[in-house]
């Protein structure tokens, strides 16, 4: 899902290779954005080295970001995009972004996920490092050949399509809350209908059936 167009607004996935030996210079890969960025070449609005362990957890190692959302995945889409790839959409907004049990996107189903979040997660292998970036860049040779350097292959994304498809994540967890909450309370409802004439019934049985002949 490679766009047609160079947009200046990105979010960037960097991966170092086969060889986790080179997974360390996701941290040099960090710094030499935040000197670009410094040098004005680039603009980053956030970023981070991230690592997801093989239950899927993902856990943030290193961030930069503007203040006041330094601590918190540089608070903005990078944050967002963490709690998506990471696990449900709801622990992040929730405030807890670190070690997020489960995803979205499973991983292995990812190859048939036609998606923009279905890509990015799928870079974050299990074991490995990653730097997710968001920027603004007038063109794609500053970053590809800084992380080239350093043994690190660039896949960016346009951050509307990302945001679209975060706000979609985030309606379809909200509507799934909703239907859980239905039927939760539907199954409540039963239970209660069913005890309650479990219990008439229980009254019935206790009533003695008055014999021939006798007066009510």
């Amino acid at each position: 899902m490679q766009p047609d167009y160079f947009s200046p607004d990105n979010v960037l996935v960097v991966t170092f290779g086969e060889d986790p030996e080179n997974d360390k210079n996701a941290y040099q890969a960090l710094t030499d954005l935040k000197q670009l960025d410094s040098q004005d070449q680039i603009k980053v609005a956030g970023a981070a080295v991230v690592t997801r362990d093989v239950d899927g957890r993902v856990e943030v190692k290193s961030e930069t970001g503007e203040d006041p959302y330094v601590g918190t995945a540089s608070g903005g889409i990078i944050g967002l995009l963490l709690g998506v790839i990471g696990g449900p959409l709801g622990v992040l907004i929730g405030g807890t972004y670190g070690m997020l049990v489960g995803s979205l996107f499973d991983i292995d189903d990812v190859e048939t996920t036609e998606s923009v979040l279905g890509e990015i997660s799928k870079q974050v292998q299990p074991t490995r490092m990653a730097l997710l970036a968001q920027v603004t860049e007038q063109s794609p040779e500053v970053i590809d050949g800084a992380m080239a350097r350093l043994g690190g292959e660039v896949m960016r994304r346009p951050v509307v399509d990302v945001e679209n498809e975060i706000a979609a994540a985030e309606e379809a967890q909200r509507k799934a809350k909703r239907e859980a909450r239905k039927e939760l309370q539907t199954a409540r409802v039963e239970k209660s209908k069913e005890d309650a004439h479990a219990k008439v019934e229980e009254l019935k049985s206790k009533l003695r059936r008055p014999k021939a002949g006798s007066t009510a």
